[in-house]
């Protein structure tokens, strides 16, 4: 019995007493390995925890080994790694402490798993460090799937999503080859004709005719149709492009998720200062209060700038206050000065005589801010979280956007549509980060696609923009709103309309182009920008030579873009597995040259030989 989960299973890697790792295929095609926790064990106390602190503890060490999906709360818990990170499902048993013995070579890819041993009666799991983390898989992501395939087989939705993930070492099954039946041999008939014109008795006795040479020119011609007819299948099989098989089908959701999800990043803004009395202004508190803010957003120039949401890294004072208030309150329910019950009262009724200020009352209060690629961690302030600044913010009124720069040159840049025609109707992609762990200080955000739609036009403040169908979650605010081609069509924000205040409301392209102008910034694609779209452009026209070439080099120019490493890694496992042939290869060269000179030396063997019989 395979696992359950959105994989198709090919084989099994190994065993262990407490699950097994699988070697798999996601909905987009891409190859991962999956380690599975039994079901059994996963019902005794604290192994659950301990698979998903150990997965996270892999996620975060030194050498690090992070997981593209999860479901952590499945009867069988499981976590996927993409296949060209390595042996990730056999090192995740291995930090369990458990023995782990891979799968016998002999066994074929589609015979049943090796039988595991029950899992063992433990009184306590192993210890784990690092708090279990939860990632459900994404309908298509990161891309890819992705962040990002992206996600989507093909992401139908997929993007594809997706991410949309991608892998060698697939076991594929034999081509079938079907041998051409041997052609019908025709005897000849044999026995001259009667002349119905001749006498019984010659008057004349001819003269012996000389022998005719039929073998002969039969052998000549038979030997031409031989070299022609291999010459002529040769180039035949070069105008075709060889044995080279089609390329597999995919939706324009996955590549348009594979060309924008790149560029998004995760944005995280810790601010700092102190709750003072508005009247005589006393610090509520000694020490200094921080609380955290996070969003989305996407990188729109070579030089790290990125735009994301106005409130997100810019609160209004009200907000401000707010936040510090409940970190406050929390604090004091700790320390058991405050019950539990009474936050929100805490809150509703300090905010109105309070302010926050920086360590100065007349100063503001201070603002860090950092940006993350691919998997984020929240509260993560060292690398790979890069540090960044606020360039420039723009209220409601005006649209409710900002513009930050990261210290990072080489990141993905996202391509504005300023020429795009939205109406109702238009079927759109959004792309933003989202997690299902309760705690954001400790959770892991993953890149998420969805594809939406245009059901008609809102307002924000005085600023027009679209209203979708659907949303990502709330850490989507800032996120990309995308065409078919990948193309920037919009921010995602607030509706304000909502109740539920959910990410539905589209500002436009024009607002965002203004503020980039307004700042003196312009939205170009790099080399890395351009390498990296020509690869995706042959990976999905079946060009593997070329896609792992381009690939390669966008990921060079680029090391953030790690759907690149993916597409890259699936184009070598596509030339594997469907044995791609391109251009002419040297031993059919070869093959042609040595039957054209057997073809010449034999006519001119086959001619003197004839010369010197007819002297005879």
């Amino acid at each position: 019995m395979q696992p359950e989960g959105p994989y198709r299973y090919t084989h099994a890697l190994g065993g262990s007493p407490v699950g097994k790792a699988w070697a798999a295929i996601d909905e987009q095609g891409r190859f991962v390995t999956v380690a599975v926790l039994d079901a059994t064990v996963a019902a005794t106390p604290g192994w659950r925890e301990a698979f998903a602190g150990a997965a996270d503890l892999l996620a975060r060490s030194a050498d690090p080994m992070p997981y593209t999906y999860a479901d952590f709360s499945a009867a069988a818990p499981w976590v996927a790694y993409p296949a060209e990170a390595g042996p990730g499902a056999e090192k995740l048993f291995r930090a369990l402490g458990v023995e782990y013995t891979p799968a016998p070579p002999a066994i074929p890819p589609t015979s049943a798993p090796p039988a595991v041993s029950a899992p063992p009666a433990v009184s306590a799991p192993p210890a784990v460090s690092a708090p279990p983390v939860s990632a459900p898989p994404q309908p298509v992501s990161g891309g890819p799937q992705a962040p990002w395939a992206v996600q989507t087989g093909p992401i139908p939705g997929q993007l594809v999503s997706a991410v949309p993930h991608p892998i060698s070492g697939v076991p594929t099954s034999p081509t079938a080859v079907t041998s051409s039946p041997p052609a019908a041999h025709v005897s000849p008939v044999s026995g001259p004709s009667a002349d119905a014109f001749t006498t019984p008795v010659r008057r004349i006795t001819p003269s012996t005719p000389p022998p005719r040479r039929t073998g002969l020119w039969i052998g000549i011609a038979a030997l031409v149709v031989v070299v022609l007819a291999g010459a002529g299948g040769a180039f035949l099989w070069l105008g075709s492009g060889g044995t080279k098989k089609p390329p597999p089908p995919y939706s324009l959701e996955e590549r348009a998720v594979a060309i924008a999800s790149p560029s998004l990043v995760y944005v995280e803004v810790l601010i700092t200062g102190y709750l003072r009395d508005k009247q005589t202004g006393t610090p509520l508190r000694a020490t200094p209060i921080t609380f955290n803010r996070r969003c989305s957003g996407f990188v729109v120039s070579r030089a790290g700038h990125v735009l994301t949401s106005g409130p997100c890294v810019k609160p209004a004072d009200d907000t401000a206050r707010q936040n510090a208030l409940y970190v406050l309150g929390r604090t004091l329910i700790e320390e058991k000065q405050l019950d539990s019950g009474g936050l929100d009262a805490f809150v509703a009724t300090k905010i109105k005589t309070t302010v926050l200020t920086g360590i100065d009352s007349e100063q503001e209060p201070e603002v860090r801010l950092f940006g993350q690629s691919n998997l984020a961690k929240g509260n993560l302030t060292d690398s790979p979280a890069i540090p960044g600044e606020i360039v420039k913010t723009w209220d409601q009124e005006a649209g409710n956007v900002a513009l930050v720069k990261l210290a990072n040159d080489r990141l993905p840049v996202a391509e504005l549509n300023t020429s795009a025609d939205v109406q109702q109707g238009t079927s759109l992609l959004s792309i933003g980060y989202a997690t299902s762990d309760k705690d954001p200080l400790a959770a892991a955000y993953t890149v998420e696609s969805k594809p939406v739609t245009v059901t008609g036009s809102g307002s924000l403040g005085q600023l027009s923009v679209y209203r979708v169908n659907d949303d990502i979650g709330g850490h989507s605010r800032g996120g990309l709103a995308i065409d078919s081609s990948g193309r920037v069509v919009g921010i995602l924000d607030n509706d304000e309309e909502l109740s539920s205040k959910a990410n539905r409301a589209i500002v436009p392209v024009p607002t965002l182009a203004a503020l980039l102008r307004e700042a003196g910034i312009t939205n170009e694609l790099g080399d890395a920008d351009k390498l990296y779209r020509s690869g995706l452009d042959a990976y999905f026209a079946g060009r593997y030579s070329d896609a792992v070439t381009q690939l390669q080099a966008a990921a060079n120019n680029s090391p953030t873009n790690l759907v690149a490493q993916t597409y890259r890694q699936n184009a070598i496992d596509r030339q594997n597995i469907e044995g791609e042939t391109e251009g002419f290869p040297a031993w059919a060269i070869v093959l042609i040259a040595a039957l054209g000179g057997a073809l010449i030396v034999a006519l001119v063997v086959l001619l003197v030989a004839a010369r010197s019989r007819n002297r005879r």
